[in-house]
């Protein structure tokens, strides 16, 4: 690891050394472990570049025009997931399990699209999904100075000071942005741990079209068993088209042509995408709290949920296609596998020595320089103190988990609260701003069916009830003599708050004052969530000010060598594609048809269904053709959809999933066997040429242009 950079003729403190090997822990046989180089993560920003390492690494130092178009090509997709410009006539790329709802919606009448797919053999079959957004990277800028001027340093400069200046800045920049072009949005995000701020500027493209999507059999091949494992055989990837206002197809100045030979085993490869999180700049006593509180709490819950969805599914398929439920229990089920990932990785004793390792690396390089001593020596053992606090109040956090989630709560508690919360605010003043955002959201929570809502009721009531205790006021008050399951019924009988129409009547005419039988409930239930999301939010903004702090003292030492964790913005993810060990064997760096079809015939169906289609093809097919790909890149959530892109910017394939031991990568990055899963850009097109016939969608990803009988567009 680098030593500390300037003075470095202060002795260590004695006392401070003891008490820090105390704070990090290193049992043995793992207390000879040594942190990495890239132990931090290869998600690079733009704006820290690692030019040098490229060369040194790869053979070349990308230019400016190279890091532009690396730059302008890639796309955030809605609000999750990544995609990119692959042709000139703004034909764009993502996965298809982030197109899953857009498809539902788009499905009309009597049709089913999720579970039949959609092809646009012509320019008008294009569907325009209503409420999808790309955003567009146009500049970023450095605003640290700006979120700090004026704020005093230490605990006055918290997370909550902050947060508010990165808010007001935030509207002012978006407001200057938006009179030079209505399209550009702002966003502040904080980078190493709120010790950088960095404002984002993107360009919002919200006529987007679905132009392809396969069958869910494809784009799910495999199912929840095959869910992060390798090797894999899907077709996990969709396209849409973004239009201009004057409804012609978009040119945008960048887009990336396609790599029809593709990529070889050993060849390096680049993820250009929007990775969500990681927790690599976290203490051990951070990823204790993780372990052993945070993510049990939350699989708990979640698996409880998946748990009422999966019988609701089952039992009443007609309602659950009707509300379509698979998309949300798709969802769960994905995040249950990666919290369970993640878990068993904090219970890697190699991985929490190897973070122990860093972290005291870093306590040792403060404690040798006075003036970091001075400033950032006690600041390790703060945050150890503060996950105690933490843990006092952790099963009451837990109990509340879905209890305001616009996806995973019960419809009528969500509701409830942000009917509470609206009439709260209103009373004490809330500007108008505040009050628009909630209602916006309130807006957004779907209806769905009486039967799973109910069991979703009992499942939340139960939860507090246990938690708290069935003797605690509050407990007695709200359940007198009923059960949770009898005041569970009289809410799905009674409760307007069931439907969406009838329940945004009351919001309007102020809900607190209706004689809704929802009100008391949450009247009861509403103070204690926002007491104990206060007490959490307390500590975390605590926590939040030592650590970026500690971020700072980590800038004097080491400078911005290592890239900071993931946050949603852009990132280039370096790595190769390659092989890894398992089960005794290799994991080959490609699988193909062959594979697709041999778990096809050996399962006999089920999640390795295939439609009669795909069964009729495979004399069509060149079944040797590369389906699915691994790469050494580093990705997270939220890299879904990024263009897997060769030394040229070509594609060659686009990201789709971890495998399940990349899954503690979110800790502590590491390429033994941790791999990202690509979509080969071969498969995409003999699928596209053979299956699906779509001549004109693989013309115009082979020439970067739509026929030239469909072209008329207009340029970014």
């Amino acid at each position: 690891m680098e030593r500390p950079s300037g003075d470095t003729s202060g002795t260590v403190d004695t006392a401070q050394a003891e008490k820090a090997a105390s704070v990090v822990p290193i049992p043995a046989p793992y207390d000879t472990v040594r942190p990495q180089r890239f132990d931090r993560g290869r998600m690079w920003t733009f704006r820290n570049f690692p030019t040098e390492y490229f060369q040194n690494t790869y053979g070349f130092a990308p230019d400016q025009e190279w890091r532009t178009k690396a730059k302008r090509g890639a796309l955030k997709f809605g609000d999750k997931c990544s995609a990119s410009f692959v042709s000139a006539d703004g034909l764009v790329m993502t996965n298809h399990h982030c197109a899953r709802e857009y498809v539902s919606a788009v499905s009309r009448s009597g049709e089913s699209l999720l579970e039949d797919g959609f092809y646009a053999s012509s320019p008008d079959a294009e569907r325009e999904a209503e409420d999808l957004h790309v955003d567009q990277l146009v500049k970023v800028e450095d605003v640290t100075a700006k979120v700090y001027d004026g704020l005093r340093q230490g605990r006055q400069a918290g997370a909550q000071a902050r947060q508010q200046r990165v808010e007001s800045l935030e509207k002012k920049l978006t407001a200057a942005a938006a009179q030079r072009d209505s399209a550009l949005k702002v966003r502040i995000q904080p980078a190493y741990q709120g010790a950088k701020y960095s404002a984002y500027t993107y360009r919002r493209y919200q006529d987007v079209r679905l132009v392809m999507a396969p069958e869910l059999r494809l784009g799910y091949f495999g199912g929840a068993a095959d869910n992060f494992s390798y090797p894999r055989y899907v077709l996990d990837v969709a396209f849409f088209r973004v239009y201009t206002a004057e409804g012609e197809p978009l040119q945008p100045t960048h887009h990336f042509s396609w790599d029809t030979d593709g990529a070889q085993a050993g060849e390096a490869v680049f993820a250009v995408g929007h990775p969500a999180s990681t927790s690599r700049l976290r203490m051990v006593s951070q990823l204790k709290y993780e372990r052993d509180h945070q993510l049990p709490n939350r699989l708990e819950v979640l698996r409880k949920r998946r748990g009422l969805i999966a019988d609701y599914i089952n039992s009443h398929p007609d309602s659950a296609a009707h509300y379509d439920l698979r998309n949300p229990f798709f969802t769960i089920k994905n995040t249950i596998e990666s919290l369970r990932g993640q878990l068993r990785g904090l219970h890697d004793p190699y991985l929490r020595a190897r973070r122990g390792m860093a972290v005291r690396t870093l306590r040792d390089s403060i404690l040798a320089v006075d003036s970091l001593q001075q400033k950032y020596g006690q600041i390790i053992g703060e945050i150890q103190q503060l996950q105690q606090s933490k843990t006092v109040i952790a099963d009451k956090r837990g109990a509340f988990v879905t209890f305001a989630n616009l996806n995973l709560g019960s419809r009528i508690l969500v509701r409830a609260l942000h009917g509470y919360y609206h009439d709260f605010l209103r009373k004490r003043g809330a500007p108008p701003s505040r009050l628009r955002s909630i209602r916006q959201d309130a807006k957004r929570i779907n209806n769905w069916p009486p039967g799973l809502e109910k069991a979703f009721l009992v499942a939340q009531f139960e939860e507090i009830r246990e938690t708290y205790g069935a003797g605690h006021p509050t407990m007695q008050r709200l359940f007198k003599s009923r059960s949770p399951t009898q005041l569970a019924d009289r809410l799905v009988q009674k409760s307007a708050l069931m439907d969406s129409t009838s329940f945004m009547t009351l919001f309007n005419d102020g809900y607190l004052a209706s004689d809704d039988p929802s009100v008391p409930v949450i009247e009861a239930l509403a103070p204690m969530f926002l007491n104990i999301n206060r007490q959490m939010r307390d500590i975390q903004n605590t926590e939040q000010t030592l650590s970026a702090r500690l971020s700072r003292a980590r800038f004097s030492i080491y400078g911005s060598a290592f890239p900071p964790n993931a946050n949603g913005s852009l990132r280039i993810s370096d790595g190769r594609v390659r092989s890894y060990p398992y089960n005794g064997t290799l994991a080959p760096p490609f699988t193909n048809f062959y594979g697709l079809y041999d778990q096809y015939f050996s399962h006999g169906g089920s999640a390795w269904s295939l439609p009669a289609q795909w069964v009729n093809a495979t004399d069509s097919l060149e079944l040797n053709t590369p389906l699915n790909l691994v790469s050494t890149n580093d990705i997270s959530g939220g890299s879904s959809g990024s263009p897997l892109l060769n030394k040229d910017l070509e594609v060659v394939g686009v990201v789709f999933d971890s495998n399940t031991e990349g899954l503690p990568n979110e800790y502590l990055y590491r390429t033994r066997a941790a791999r990202a899963i690509s979509v080969d850009a071969r498969g995409i097109l003999e699928a596209l040429r053979v299956v699906y016939d779509a001549d004109r969608l693989v013309q115009e990803i082979r020439t970067g242009e739509r026929p030239l009988a469909e072209t008329a567009g207009a340029k970014e």
